[in-house]
């Protein structure tokens, strides 16, 4: 089995650093063109993909080939086929009738919900009296500074 970490270095140093995905990519048949089993993980989110890799030359090139079709097969390709660039979350933005601009936590999409949660606990949020779910929003400041880095 292989297993490929993507850690996270804050500023580049190593003593903060910490694991944020995972990859695990299992040969499930043998010969000289293997099939692969790829299951792909994220910290706080849990799985992000899984996939196959039928009838991959196994000697034929670099391992990084194999694990780029392995990525690519578990977003939702297929091995020989990247899938679409991703594009950044669209999020409807909602006014409150006294002009506060907000989002609805439900409404942004995983995995960036689950990552925006992270990066804005202990913030204030706004109280949306007329939403559905009043805690459940989010400052529109607050997630485009989010979407910016």
């Amino acid at each position: 089995m292989l297993k490929v970490t993507v850690e996270l270095w804050p500023n580049g140093r190593e003593s903060g650093r910490r694991v944020i995905a995972t990859a695990d990519i299992g040969r499930v048949a043998d010969g000289a063109h293997a099939d692969y089993k790829v299951r792909l993980s994220e910290v706080g989110v849990g799985t992000a993909g899984t996939g196959h890799v039928r009838a991959y030359p196994r000697w034929s090139a670099s391992v990084w080939d194999l694990v780029a079709r392995s990525i690519a097969t578990a977003l939702g390709g297929n091995a020989d086929e990247l899938p679409p660039r991703p594009t950044l979350p669209d999020v409807p933005l909602h006014t409150t009738v006294d002009g506060t601009q907000y989002v609805r936590l439900r409404e942004i999409p995983e995995p960036a919900r689950t990552h925006f949660a992270q990066r804005r606990e202990g913030s204030a949020c706004p109280l949306i009296a007329e939403d559905a779910e009043p805690r459940g929003c989010a400052y529109a400041h607050d997630w485009f500074h989010f979407l910016q880095g």
